[in-house]
């Protein structure tokens, strides 16, 4: 029973679920030849909480069920007695950690993401647990790192995982190029490199790799990396939305000088950028991206579609009235709106804007 060898469902779409990041990375470590006795070497994680993970996944039809419908102990496990009388296959659905995600449900008065729910983009589900990160880091520094630099490169060439894995964190560019050659090396092993390598010289043969490049949890460790490349985030980042660019600009774990560079390509994709996405930008900060982005105007379309829209925000108003690039005709909308009219202070911050309507400045803010 315990030679039992789990392997993804062909037949289903995993993008189509949805799984915890545990859930996720155990699938991403399953490449149909690994019995899951050496699951708990190879994920890091305890025998029970792998029982637990295997039996969801079977059930949410991710992995192919054994050939008599059961879900093998890996060794170790309590047997199938200490569980729940009468149903044994699924009493780990009953006895689920208190560490297994929550649905989160936002009230009516609960701050929402910067980014509407449409487009922002999904955490990745497949990042490597601390706990097997750790025994991969160990693997490295105690079995492998003391060997010569090439032959490490000639092993991690052909290595299966933990040991690719742990190639991971080796810091000598060649051996990553070595694990990037490996047939076996995926996603996974895309977003160790970019979250532990530091050489610059590795990042950028993992980003030759266009389908690690374009992975979002690659990019998320990527810029928190303090050795990436100045020159290879522009690259990655030149063409992604202008929220996204300001996301990186004001993240606390990202190094200052990638978000220094991030404030560069910000501005730069703010003058060519698409006015829609400047438009999303102002309004989904509440006109605080406003200040990494002095001395720079905006095109007519970008400023029709600021003037179509209502104002209620009294942080937003304050925000483009400190805003000296805002155009004439976007002072003259906002002083119109309702909540201007109530507020004398706004409508004086407004009266004052170098580019508020002629008669409005002699009316002296009346």
């Amino acid at each position: 029973m315990t030679d039992w060898i789990p392997k993804p469902n062909p037949q289903v779409d995993l993008r189509s679920l949805v799984l915890s990041p545990e859930e996720g990375f155990v699938l991403s470590r399953l490449d149909g030849a690994t019995a899951a006795r050496n699951l708990p070497a190879l994920t890091g994680l305890p025998v029970e909480r792998l029982q637990g993970i295997l039996t969801r996944l079977v059930s949410q039809g991710a992995l192919l069920p054994a050939a008599d419908g059961a879900i093998p102990p890996p060794p170790g496990a309590p047997p199938p007695a200490a569980k729940a009388a009468g149903h044994p296959r699924h009493a780990p659905l009953d006895d689920l950690s208190s560490s297994d995600p929550l649905p989160l449900d936002l009230g009516e008065g609960a701050e929402a993401t910067d980014v509407p729910e449409d487009d922002a983009e999904p955490e990745p589900a497949e990042d490597v647990p601390e706990v097997a990160l750790g025994n991969f880091r160990q693997l490295f520094e105690t079995r492998l790192h003391p060997q010569p630099e090439d032959q490490r490169a000639a092993q991690a060439r052909a290595a299966e995982d933990p040991e690719l894995s742990a190639f991971c964190f080796d810091p000598v560019p060649a051996v990553i190029k070595a694990v990037l050659e490996n047939p076996r090396a995926g996603l996974a092993h895309a977003r160790l490199i970019a979250r532990n390598h530091r050489n610059p010289v590795g990042l950028e043969a993992l980003c030759a790799r266009a389908a690690f490049a374009a992975d979002l949890g690659v990019r998320r460790w990527l810029v928190r990396n303090p050795q990436l490349p100045a020159g290879l985030f522009r690259r990655l980042w030149s063409a992604r939305r202008l929220m996204e660019l300001h996301k990186v600009t004001i993240d606390r774990d990202v190094p200052e000088s990638t978000r220094r560079s991030a404030r560069e390509v910000l501005r730069q994709r703010f003058t060519t950028g698409p006015s829609e996405e400047k438009v999303e930008l102002i309004l989904n900060t509440e006109g605080r991206a406003l200040g990494a982005l002095l001395g720079l105007s905006v095109d007519g379309k970008t400023t029709s579609l600021l003037c179509g829209r209502t104002y209620r925000s009294p942080l937003l108003i304050q925000n483009l009235a400190r805003w000296s690039a805002a155009p004439p005709a976007l002072v003259a909308h906002l002083l119109k709106q309702e909540a201007v009219r109530r507020q004398p202070q706004l409508r004086m911050m407004l009266t004052r804007h170098p580019n508020a309507p002629a008669d409005v400045k002699r009316g002296g803010g009346a």
